[in-house]
């Protein structure tokens, strides 16, 4: 009984501090943090992990792979590495990463499902999310999530997501729940080479953030990135290089009291 005690007061001190770097909560690929941590636009084979309804709307079969460094710490480092497919039927996708060090972790392995009905494009996505402390063992639990875009116009999209909408728990054994999010947000297109992106995203234990980026296209193969994030004050800057079937993204990101991260990723992508 001492010992699962340990486990959830553990447990409880690490969702406090390290509340958005989990896998569950956590933006994925340089792309997305470099305009402020967006997640519900922009779809790419990352909308996997970011807004799952968002993976129809991207027109390839591709495949991801990033890696997070934050405040020279490798255990707030994150590995993530997914994959869809498109066809007829909607869009498929999988995906596993893994956040921490040998003395916490945390790991997902999941599969999800986008379709395009009309003007908007829904999806839900399954994942088991396990948890390993040293001295503990490890503990596992269900995750499901749910997102969405519509087309409001040719230049407005309003997209949504609710990350853990079942209130999954990190066992079946304890009370102690993983993070649930939600996030809700506008993508404005003004010409062909400026993108502008509004998120507001609220965890049930945390408080709202604000969230800022805008996306320029330099030259048709280097994109310019930046954004701003609100509580605590975060500050984003990145670029990309893209061809037509591969490139790779890289973003910065600065929080005063914490230090600097470091985000790489790599994608390549092929047509039906």
């Amino acid at each position: 009984m001492k010992k699962v005690l340990t486990f959830i007061l553990t447990w409880g001190i690490i969702q406090f501090a390290f509340a958005q770097n989990d896998p569950l909560t956590q933006t994925h690929g340089a792309r997305m943090i470099a305009l402020g941590n967006m997640r519900v636009h922009l779809p790419d084979t990352w909308s996997y992990f970011n807004n799952i309804g968002a993976l129809d709307r991207a027109t390839y079969t591709g495949i991801v792979v990033g890696y997070d460094h934050r405040y020279n710490l490798k255990e707030l480092s994150t590995f993530s590495l997914a994959g869809s497919f498109r066809n007829n039927w909607g869009t498929f996708g999988a995906g596993i990463s893994r956040f921490g060090g040998p003395l916490l972790n945390q790991q997902t392995l999941g599969v999800g499902y986008s379709n395009t009905l009309g003007i908007s494009s829904f999806g839900i996505k399954l994942e088991w999310a396990q948890t390993q402390i040293e001295g503990f063992g490890s503990a596992g639990g269900l995750v499901v999530s749910i997102g969405g875009v519509t087309e409001l116009s040719p230049s407005l999209f309003l997209g949504a997501h609710i990350s853990n909408i079942n209130r999954g728990k990190i066992s079946p054994e304890s009370e102690s729940r993983l993070p649930t999010s939600v996030q809700l947000g506008l993508n404005y297109l003004p010409s062909e080479s400026v993108c502008l992106l509004l998120e507001f995203e609220k965890d049930i234990l945390q408080d709202p953030i604000v969230k800022a980026g805008i996306e320029y296209r330099l030259k048709e193969w280097v994109i310019l990135r930046t954004g701003v994030n609100s509580q605590p004050a975060k500050i984003f800057a990145g670029f990309g290089i893209q061809k037509e079937s591969y490139g790779f993204d890289y973003s910065y990101g600065n929080q005063s009291a914490l230090g600097n991260t470091h985000h790489l990723s790599l994608f390549y992508r092929w047509n039906d």
